[in-house]
């Protein structure tokens, strides 16, 4: 068995549901599209890190989709914030005797597998590893024993999360990667001008 994983936390890809902030300015199909494009993208990313590999849906699990079953092991998120969705997935992920595990978001068109390569390898030397994303919040998370106090208390979704997270492990041993842009609102998209036209060509 291999020592490491990486969990990918995603929405399955519904019109209307995901990207709801982008979706306000570039309307639902536009966000469903961008969405599909950043799945993609994470997907490639992770597809060739040679560790175990779990996607996380956010309602059912889908069959024949990007994430191939011969790559990637298939569960769905349980728990009723982003908080005790992620716990429940470190902690199956203990229990199953991984010694690194990685969470990794699914909308960082900025994300290539550098990031994730440096996040196992910072785990050799420190407890945990942060991935900061630029609107306060984080775009990885690695550990390699269970820290319960990162996944409670927080405002999930505002810039406040890195902060009260670096607050929580101020004892502990943690390294910070690259800050990276995550798409959330019409405002992240406009430094992509690449996916910007993508939508532009169904106007």
């Amino acid at each position: 068995m291999n020592k490491s994983l990486i969990l990918v936390f995603v929405r399955n890809p519904e019109l209307g549901k995901v990207k709801t902030r982008l979706s306000r300015t570039v309307g639902d199909s536009a966000a469903l599209k961008i969405y599909n494009i950043l799945l993609s993208h994470t997907e490639s990313v992770l597809n060739s890190i040679p560790v175990d590999k779990v996607v996380y849906y956010s309602e059912e699990i889908q069959q024949n989709d990007l994430w191939s079953e011969t790559l990637y092991l298939k569960k769905v998120q349980k728990g009723l914030d982003l908080g005790a969705r992620m716990q429940n997935a470190f902690e199956t992920a203990f229990k199953e005797l991984y010694e690194k595990v990685v969470i990794v978001g699914s909308d960082l068109y900025d994300l290539n597998t550098t990031h994730i390569e440096d996040a196992l390898q910072a785990l050799e030397n420190h407890e945990l590893v942060i991935g900061p994303s630029l609107d306060g919040g984080y775009y990885l998370l690695g550990m390699k024993e269970l820290h319960s106090a990162v996944f409670k208390n927080k405002l999930w979704g505002t810039d406040s999360v890195l902060g009260a997270t670096l607050n929580d492990l101020k004892q502990q041993n943690v390294k910070l990667l690259e800050a990276l842009n995550d798409i959330d609102t019409f405002e992240d998209l406009k430094a992509h001008p690449e996916l910007l036209k993508t939508i532009k060509k169904d106007e």
